[in-house]
């Protein structure tokens, strides 16, 4: 089914359904209890879910089949963010011109850091990446204010020139991105029982992008072109004393892992026309890692899967403060109640980061496939256990 054999072909199909069934599955406690805090199905998260998961999915093509760490990926996601806000202020709102040309000026931006940051390998081609993104911030936050809105950053306004379409609403308001007369932001809301559940244009639209690009991911990972990849993470010197060079696909799957970052960055713009040299800070390339490293490298699911996890905690566990904690722990003795608060408030809220990496430590040391096998292992164990309870029934068994 779609070219891929049954294995991927379930994958697919279950990442789907997640997917386009994340309003619910989100949504898992009812709105007025206390626990609806821990509740991700609002849009702006669930577009970052999708949004950041197309980000690590490429950024995986690099990494988890070449062996190509890249410090710098944060650059191309900027970049396709500056490029959409131009096309909506230039062309039309639009979104698919601006994600069409976001693609194109990321790869071409892509393109050229690749040619020059591929004559190295190991540390050094990772600090050149940095590099190159560092300079691009530099560029887009004071150089090039004229073109990226410098320290501010790139807005829509009411007299830009737009070629197709009205440059303001007739109430007088900067008109908002859309898909064929959808609105992006245009949402539904539907209450079942003491649950409500928000389905948002916006999200869908992302989510149906991620599912082709996650599909796309898999043609490449199972392509001859992905073989050769796994050929170079391997053993790149003995491939070159075959005869063959490894420089044309390394260079291809940089600027398609670029190419993922522009697309990233064009549904960012495409769901918030705003464009920032932050985007492009060498903390957002850091990101991007963790995302991969925690999910698995290499694998297809894995970078999805952490930069939900990411994403999540960014934006749930950080809100979590101390009288959320008195609120938990309100059974306990008081003194009892302000020791456990103190001991677990650093670890919530503004300290997000530390549970954070003490996870990301965890999960190297012991799990260095990242979630991806930990799930794998939990399986295992599962088909163990079933196995050993059949085995046991039949020993039990009397013979006749």
């Amino acid at each position: 089914m779609f070219g891929l054999d049954k294995k991927d072909t379930s994958l697919l199909i279950i990442v789907a359904i997640l997917t386009m069934l994340a309003p619910f599955i989100l949504n898992p406690f009812p709105a007025d209890s206390a626990m609806a805090q821990f509740n991700a199905g609002y849009p702006d998260l669930m577009q970052r879910f999708v949004i950041f998961g197309i980000f690590a999915i490429g950024f995986n093509i690099l990494f988890g089949l070449t062996g190509y760490l890249s410090f710098g990926h944060a650059a191309f996601l900027g970049v396709g963010s500056y490029a959409a806000v131009w096309m909506f202020k230039l062309l039309s709102m639009n979104v698919i011109p601006a994600i069409i040309l976001a693609v194109i000026t990321s790869g071409l931006f892509a393109l050229l850091i690749g040619f020059i940051s591929l004559r190295r390998s190991g540390i050094y081609f990772s600090i050149l990446t940095l590099a190159f993104a560092q300079m691009s911030f530099a560029l887009a936050y004071s150089v090039l204010t004229p073109i990226t809105g410098g320290e501010t950053g790139l807005q829509l306004a009411l007299d830009d020139p737009r070629i197709l379409g009205a440059s303001q609403t007739p109430e007088g308001n900067i008109p908002v991105p859309g898909l064929f007369g959808m609105e992006m932001r245009e949402t539904t809301q539907i209450a079942v029982g003491a649950w409500e559940f928000t389905f948002n244009v916006g999200y869908y639209f992302c989510a149906v992008i991620m599912l082709l690009s996650f599909y796309l991911a898999i043609r490449i990972f199972r392509s001859p072109f992905g073989m050769m990849l796994r050929a170079i993470k391997s053993n790149q010197q003995r491939l070159n004393y075959t005869g063959l060079n490894a420089r044309p696909y390394t260079l291809a799957a940089f600027v398609i892992s670029g190419m993922y970052a522009g697309l990233a960055g064009g549904l960012m713009a495409s769901m918030d026309p705003l464009a920032g040299a932050e985007r492009m800070f060498w903390t957002a390339s850091g990101e991007v890692v963790l995302m991969t490293i925690l999910g698995g490298v290499g694998t297809l699911i894995g970078p999805v899967l952490g930069a939900g996890m990411i994403k999540y905690m960014e934006n749930i566990i950080s809100k979590i403060n101390s009288d959320i904690l008195h609120g938990w722990f309100a059974f306990m003795p008081d003194g009892l109640e302000d020791f456990v608060v103190a001991i677990v408030y650093p670890f919530i809220g503004k300290g997000w980061h530390l549970t954070l990496g003490i996870i990301f430590m965890l999960v190297v040391i012991f799990l260095p496939g990242g979630l991806v096998e930990g799930g794998q292992r939990i399986a295992k164990a599962f088909k163990r256990r079933k196995s050993d309870d059949a085995s046991g029934k039949t020993s039990t068994e009397p013979a006749e």
